[in-house]
């Protein structure tokens, strides 16, 4: 199952335009509600239009949350978030369904090919909503 979700900046203190938004993202993220905690399988990413990033956001077997870009580097597409979610060794990993390269979650890096990485984002979940900070953290 792949969902995908639109979210737009929570802007509760007024009106921010994306100059704002953007200066203020290395100080104070802004944090973008995506979707309810149960929405989220394990091991089942989904697809969030975060801003204007398409994002990747997975639950692990042992409850863990990452978000990384859902652009495959190697073939262009967005097309990470249908990808499967396993481990090589202790390393939580997301295999594109394209050319079958492992992206660790925790960093982006490409396990195959170093150099190589996908954005990650901060995840949270609060009150069992997950929310990704805007701008990413790789």
């Amino acid at each position: 199952m792949t969902a995908v979700l639109n979210a737009t900046p929570d802007t509760t203190s007024g009106t921010a335009s994306p100059t704002d938004l953007a200066s203020s993202r290395a100080a104070d993220p802004t944090w973008v509600a995506v979707c309810a905690a149960t929405d989220l399988l394990p091991e089942r990413p989904v697809a969030a239009l975060v801003g204007a990033q398409q994002v990747a956001i997975v639950r692990t077997h042992d409850g863990q949350l990452h978000a990384v870009g859902n652009r495959d580097p190697f073939s262009g597409a967005y097309v990470l978030s249908r990808g499967i979610v396993g481990s090589v060794g202790e390393v939580p990993v997301l295999i594109s369904p394209m050319f079958k390269q492992a992206f660790d979650l925790r960093t982006g890096q490409c396990l195959e090919t170093p150099g190589v990485a996908v954005p990650t984002y901060a995840v949270r979940c609060d009150g069992g909503v997950v929310s990704i900070a805007l701008g990413d953290r790789s």
